[in-house]
């Protein structure tokens, strides 16, 4: 596998020395040391939370380090922001596509400096250098296509394409075959390898080990801020990065269960989606199940087609032995399927309303065609703050003054206090504190206790292993593992995970 970053003499396309990064108490980044070569693909791996965002960010002039030095080509960036970040020639590809749907393969390469003559646009010199800008790296889309109808593989090639037709000398690609199967894949693999062959250098970030041992030249993998190993790829395998990911801090063992599952509650049967892929899964009553994968894979289309937010491709649902009405929110709640999402502001509480009015809107008993009851909503809800422990300074504040984990405790209170058959915890802890964290796993088990049958997503593996009773693994959209929780380490979860298996 030829690369130009073997004995490359240039100086670095970029270096960081011990760089960090604190937000309030809490380190981010703690003297991160980074060297990403001319020619080079090197990965960027970690579990979540280890400061790979942080570190992106960083390079991308988004945030500002509150220590250590960045140089690019040699020199000093001291003030770096986003425009002088790119203009040196840094570049990213989110996991997120940014393209716009409704303009053309051709408008989205040249967005925001399309070519004028006399006053107008110069649709043909548009569509010739668009389709130059694809033609250079091999890529056969057509430009005058809508971006919106192309496939995920083709919109990632298009937008790195226009990452480097920008100038872009320094690209990082943020989990960009996440939602691809093995042939699209190939796809972006093929164009990383040729985009490493002109010499751009590449930071490559990815949950899949498997595809970066196969890819990268080097790797860094980091763990708690810091950077936990840095070596070439061929001095490394599978097991060696699981270790260096995880680390030999203290592992919280599953607790014991009393418990005894029940009848089946919630049953998929050969459901799909855009990445799910004829998913089969049963849950009893009273049990706990984790679907764990890499971030961006098919657990992510759970919470919306069981919250009857999108109609699934294929397969069924049903609850309690009935068939569920896929795509109705309203069927979904009347069958006492409660959906928490893992984007609490956005999609799970409303900022401008206070915590009362929060907790109030899944009780029907709150409410009146013609009005609010007052008075026995904030009794109930005060209720409700107390078990539930959310803490707040004031009587009732807004529900977005509150820290992370006290608005996560005011989603879980606002769900999990009404009758509950089946519960979908998408990322539950996403973003809180060790104490809130501890609350929020003791009220899921509660939950389980009373009898509801618990649907977990979360990118925690520690977080799977104290909750579960058992775990499905999905990988490229299909269910690759089912494990009980007393067969299962840690790290054969990270392992499964990123590609690897159980040895």
């Amino acid at each position: 596998m030829p690369t130009v970053y073997e004995g490359a003499a240039n100086a670095p396309a970029l270096e960081l020395r011990k760089v960090s990064k604190s937000f309030g108490g809490a380190h981010a980044l703690r003297e991160v040391d980074f060297v990403l070569l001319p020619g080079e693909v090197h990965a960027l791996a970690g579990m979540n939370g280890a400061g790979k965002s942080t570190l992106v960010e960083i390079v991308c002039g988004a945030l500002v380090p509150d220590g250590g030095e960045i140089l690019m080509g040699g020199g000093s960036c001291p003030a770096l922001t986003p425009r002088r970040a790119r203009a040196l020639g840094v570049s990213i590809v989110h996991q997120k596509r940014t393209l716009v749907p409704d303009l053309t393969v051709a408008e989205n390469i040249l967005l925001g400096r399309l070519p004028r003559r006399a006053g107008r646009v110069d649709w043909s010199t548009v569509r010739a250098e668009a389709a130059q800008a694809l033609g250079d790296l091999g890529i056969e889309v057509p430009v005058g296509a809508v971006v919106g109808d192309l496939t995920p593989a083709q919109q990632t090639l298009v937008e790195i394409a226009r990452e480097v037709h920008v100038g872009g000398r320094i690209l990082i690609l943020d989990e960009p075959t996440a939602a691809l199967g093995g042939a699209d894949a190939s796809r972006i693999h093929d164009l990383v390898r040729e985009l490493r062959s002109r010499g751009t250098a590449v930071v490559y970030i990815s949950h899949h080990l498997d595809e970066v041992l196969a890819l990268a030249d080097r790797i860094t993998v980091m763990r708690d801020g810091r950077t936990a190993l840095t070596e070439e790829i061929g001095n490394v395998d599978l097991p060696v990065l699981v270790r260096a990911m995880t680390g030999d801090r203290p592992v919280t063992e599953p607790a014991g269960r009393n418990r005894t599952a029940g009848p089946p509650a919630l049953e998929l049967n050969k459901l799909g989606g855009d990445r799910l892929r004829d998913f089969d899964l049963t849950i009893r009553t009273g049990e706990i199940v984790a679907v764990l994968g890499p971030a961006g894979d098919a657990q992510r289309e759970l919470f919306p087609l069981l919250a009857g937010v999108r109609q699934p491709s294929s397969g069924t649902v049903h609850v309690g032995g009935a068939r569920l009405r896929s795509g109705s929110v309203r069927a979904s709640l009347s069958a006492g399927l409660r959906c928490v999402t893992g984007d609490r502001l956005a999609h799970g509480l409303v900022p401008g309303l206070s915590v009362d009015e929060n907790l109030a809107l899944a009780d029907r008993g709150m409410k009146r065609p013609w009005l609010v009851r007052w008075v026995p909503l904030h009794r109930r809800a005060a209720d409700t703050r107390r078990r539930y422990g959310v803490i707040t300074l004031s009587a009732d504040p807004a529900v977005d003054s509150l820290s992370g984990g006290n608005q996560q405790k005011v989603l879980l209170a606002k769900w999990l206090d009404t009758e509950t058959t089946v519960c979908l915890l998408e990322e539950p802890t996403g973003g809180v504190d060790v104490a809130a964290k501890a609350d929020i796993h003791r009220m899921v088990d509660e939950l389980a206790d009373r009898g509801a049958a618990v649907l977990l997503t979360s990118a925690d593996v520690d977080e799977v292993r104290r909750l579960a009773d058992r775990v499905v693994v999905v990988r490229g959209g299909r269910a690759v593992a089912e494990l009980h929780r007393d067969d299962v380490s840690r790290d054969d979860l990270v392992s499964l995970t990123v590609g690897g298996h159980i040895s």
